[in-house]
């Protein structure tokens, strides 16, 4: 969960005045993200291997008595970065200060935030990839060696000073590691990636927050929505929330397989979990470009949305599906992706047409 301003002016600007807000305060549904938020290992769904690894880590850091190493977590969004490093906070007893990189404009941001920090506390910067340069070379040393470098005077009375912090560690997320610098990435001591959920893991994740929400659900109406949650917590938890609505409305607010499928139907969302943004990029490949290759900014233009929203929201999982392919021009759709919106085949209507 990055700083997410609402639609609001006044939410805007508060989150530019004050780029750390405390875990409990960020605003994306607040109530709702906060109430199904995992406090414990025992009870964050998934990521089995990274968990294994985070309790030794953790364990082992407490005998020698220092702060756990940075961490840096990468992957499609959803997936609980931000959740796994408020888990990390609450099982080593430190507080956590969450920010975004784009809110750390200025040289002060982030040197206000260091300076903050208290011995163990941990600082999770989301969007770590989207750091200036300015903001990066100040994380250096504070990483490094717990040093703030600060610059004093003008011309030839500059001196510099070495401001001493205290030890903390810094959890950064990202859905883009390879836009990360070389030397940003090697001072991170842990670096993980986030896989997609099994449908398992994630009717078990639906399960929970249904239990929580006091969502009367079955296995069977648990499946079928992680069927159609893309591999991804943040939205199996969304879907929830809507099929329960439909539940409430049009039936007795148990949710059943046959009523999940008729809710997600109507919501437009089909059984691959591909909703319309998906399907319109699909289908434009294959209508106007004959399947690909078709370069991302065409694609864009062509859909109506930035290329951000494609490469950070859609192609994760319709690479990940196997619905779409990415080669050195453009992006391709896949035989499974014309076989799914029932066409035929380019490889077919090749053999058709001669």
């Amino acid at each position: 969960m990055s700083i997410i301003a609402d639609d609001n002016d006044f939410e805007q600007k508060k989150v530019k005045k004050n780029p750390v807000i405390k875990a409990e305060s960020i605003e994306f549904d607040k109530n709702f993200e906060n109430s199904i938020r995992p406090k414990s290992f025992d009870t964050y769904i998934g990521q089995s291997a990274l968990k294994e690894t985070l309790k030794i880590s953790i364990e082992a850091a407490k005998k020698r008595g220092l702060p756990l190493d940075h961490l840096l977590f990468y992957g499609p969004p959803g997936l609980g970065k931000t959740t796994l490093a408020g888990v990390i906070a609450e099982q080593t007893g430190v507080e956590i200060k969450i920010t975004s990189a784009p809110a750390l404009e200025r040289p002060r941001d982030i040197i206000g935030i260091l300076m903050s920090l208290k011995g163990g506390e941990i600082l999770f910067i989301d969007e770590i990839h989207r750091l200036n340069k300015v903001a990066e070379e100040i994380l250096y040393p504070a990483m490094e060696d717990f040093y703030l470098d600060m610059t004093t005077g003008k011309s030839q009375t500059v001196k510099t000073l070495r401001i001493p912090l205290p030890k903390f560690t810094l959890i950064g997320a990202t859905t883009k590691a390879g836009e990360l610098s070389g030397p940003l990435r090697d001072r991170f001591g842990i670096i993980h990636r986030l896989e997609f959920y099994s449908e398992d893991e994630l009717a078990q994740v639906i399960k929970r927050t249904a239990g929580i929400l006091d969502i009367e659900i079955n296995d069977e109406g648990a499946y079928a929505i992680a069927k159609r949650s893309r591999g991804t917590p943040r939205i199996a938890n969304r879907l929830v929330k809507r099929v329960s609505d439909f539940a409430l409305v049009k039936y007795d607010g148990k949710i059943t397989a046959d009523i999940a499928n008729q809710a997600l139907d109507v919501l437009k969302i089909d059984n691959y979990g591909l909703d319309n943004t998906d399907r319109s990029l699909l289908k434009l490949i294959i209508e106007k470009y004959n399947g690909g290759p078709v370069g991302i900014e065409t694609i864009a233009a062509a859909i109506g949305e930035d290329t951000r929203t494609i490469e950070d929201v859609c192609e994760p999982f319709l690479l990940q599906a196997g619905l779409l392919q990415r080669t050195p021009r453009g992006r391709k759709v896949s035989p499974a992706a014309y076989k799914h919106l029932g066409y035929k085949c380019q490889s077919e209507q090749q053999t058709l047409w001669q």
